[in-house]
């Protein structure tokens, strides 16, 4: 069996909150004077463990994981391709606007 953590349960989700809010960058694990080891580990247990629900909900094999992941990819590329004119003409609108600013 492993050796009992000196930090607790608290202290390290509140690190792998820090850690996802600083964008992953290992410069925080400086920061509360804990190695960048240990948030590393504290973040593939939380990733872990967020992931293992999902896996039970979907209940479907790899070939059904990727059908869905194809299905979620068609989805998201006919919605880009939905917005991407409206950005266009937001983006020449602003541009249109900053003119008459100055």
């Amino acid at each position: 069996m492993g050796h009992k953590s000196p930090y607790p349960e608290e202290f390290r989700k509140e690190a792998d909150a820090l850690y996802r809010a600083a964008g992953g960058k290992r410069t925080y694990a400086a920061d509360p004077g804990i190695t960048a080891a240990y948030v590393r580990t504290w973040v593939r247990k939380e990733n872990e463990s967020q992931a293992l629900p999902e896996r039970r909900e979907a209940g479907g094999s790899p070939a059904e994981e990727l059908a869905g992941s194809r299905a979620e990819n068609t989805r998201l590329l006919k919605a880009e391709k939905e917005w991407q004119p409206e950005r266009e003409l937001l983006r020449r609108a602003a541009a249109c606007f900053a003119r008459e600013v100055k």
